[in-house]
């Protein structure tokens, strides 16, 4: 099991804390801050224990020097002053004398958020390439390092893997919460167990699928895998989303045929045109135009699935069940996610796209859980581990290390030495 935060003595230390805030962000304002909101329990269980918190998060893609002016995390600064009551410090660089100062400046309690770590992708690529010395750069800032940026722990970045190696280290409450509803709710499920899988990622969603479909009872099918499946067994799309890999449709043709008893597909559809955007027609699913793109499901196939989902105790959703952003087709979308909702059931919800269309409808304080990481979550059903948490202590491994960890820690205070005599004597 790994180290919780619950486990290390905190008191009064200097926390270096990774959190997922990267967030939807239009005109310097922040469209959805459930992954800031989720993290709020960390950071006041660190404010209890008197650290000073300097908090680490990524924000979008940072490729060029131009992108940087889109994804500065000032409004997530600016979110956490109007909703806690410690002060926010916010440092408009990752690194430097700056936020050297500011960080020996702090007071216990204080929180300040660093500018966005992938600001040092630009032009080398060293947060995403795991670059050693950025991540002994930011080690060298804290006393301890807590990760709880669930939705960051499939990648192993200089923020999150290589920071992690070199500091004492735990998890979160929040990764806590993430890992143990996973094993509850997805490995270990209430029966009768339904998954409903949708989204426009066939590729990705085949392998979720063979890895719970024995452990399931109902086996909702929508978007692009549901598209690929009816082509499988003959109907005609029309332009409707598909894979078009060999080895991905043999697998799909192998599930058709060995889980036929689980497998549930839409009876009828919404449709558009991709030349057309005033274009919405209805179907049913064997009577589709050539030119007929399937962007939601019909009113037969609501029906059918709410079915499935009232006779369960479980059910986990991973992807939605049409074009959700667009009005035209979200109906379907909403109707099963009202449905799980309004049930008896457990609804999960696992993260990504599924996540975003329960906060477009107003349903996610509703589910019993939504994710933060729909690719961690992914992840880890798939492989039963997160690349990032790979560098996170277990109980049985801290002594082994602990010696390492304090040879660096020796370092560290070295250098420190060094520069407080090269000010001194300058």
């Amino acid at each position: 099991m790994y180290k919780k935060i619950q486990d290390i003595d905190l008191s009064n230390k200097k926390v270096l804390l990774r959190c997922d805030f990267n967030v939807p962000i239009e005109n310097n304002k922040i469209l959805d801050d459930n992954k800031i909101l989720a993290s709020l329990d960390t950071i006041k269980y660190l404010i209890n224990q008197n650290c000073k918190i300097i908090i680490l998060s990524h924000l979008g893609k940072v490729e060029t020097e131009a992108d940087k002016a889109k994804n500065s995390l000032a409004p997530v600064a600016e979110r956490l002053r109007n909703i806690m009551n410690s002060k926010i410090i916010f440092v408009k660089q990752a690194r430097g004398l700056l936020l050297e100062e500011k960080i020996d400046q702090m007071l216990p309690g204080e929180i300040m958020l660093l500018e966005n770590t992938r600001f040092e992708d630009v032009p080398n690529k060293l947060e995403s390439n795991n670059d050693s010395q950025l991540a002994e750069y930011w080690a060298e800032l804290a006393d301890v390092f807590v990760m709880d940026a669930f939705g960051s722990a499939h990648r192993c970045h200089a923020s999150t893997y290589g920071v992690a190696k070199l500091l004492p280290n735990c998890i979160g409450l929040l990764v806590q919460k993430e890992l143990e509803t996973l094993e509850k709710y997805v490995f270990h499920p209430q029966k009768p167990f339904t998954m409903m899988v949708g989204g426009a990622k066939v590729d990705e969603k085949i392998d979720l699928i063979i890895k719970l479909v024995d452990n399931c009872d109902h086996l909702l099918l929508t978007g692009g895998i549901a598209n690929s499946c009816l082509k499988v067994l003959g109907f005609n799309v029309g332009e409707s989303l598909v894979t078009k890999d060999q080895a991905i449709i043999d697998k799909l043709r192998q599930l058709l045929l060995n889980y036929k008893d689980k497998v549930m597909l839409p009876l009828d559809v919404i449709v558009g045109r991709s030349y057309d955007p005033t274009y919405v027609k209805y179907h049913t699913i064997d009577d589709l135009l050539v030119d007929d793109v399937i962007s939601d499901i019909g009113l037969k196939t609501i029906n059918k699935y709410k079915t499935a989902i009232n006779e369960s105790a479980t059910v986990f959703i991973n992807g939605t069940a049409g074009i959700y952003e667009n009005d035209k087709f979200a109906i379907g979308t909403q109707e099963l996610f009202n449905a799980v909702c309004d049930s008896k059931a457990i609804g999960i919800v696992g993260g990504g796209d599924s996540a975003s269309a329960a906060k477009k409808f107003g349903l996610e304080n509703k589910f019993d859980f939504v994710s933060t990481g729909g690719g961690a979550t992914l992840e880890y059903i798939l492989n039963g581990k997160l690349s990032a948490l790979d560098a996170i202590n277990k109980d049985a491994q801290w002594n082994k290390i602990a010696a390492v960890l304090l040879a660096f820690k020796i370092r560290i205070i070295i250098k420190r030495l060094v520069k407080f005599s090269n000010r001194f004597f300058i």
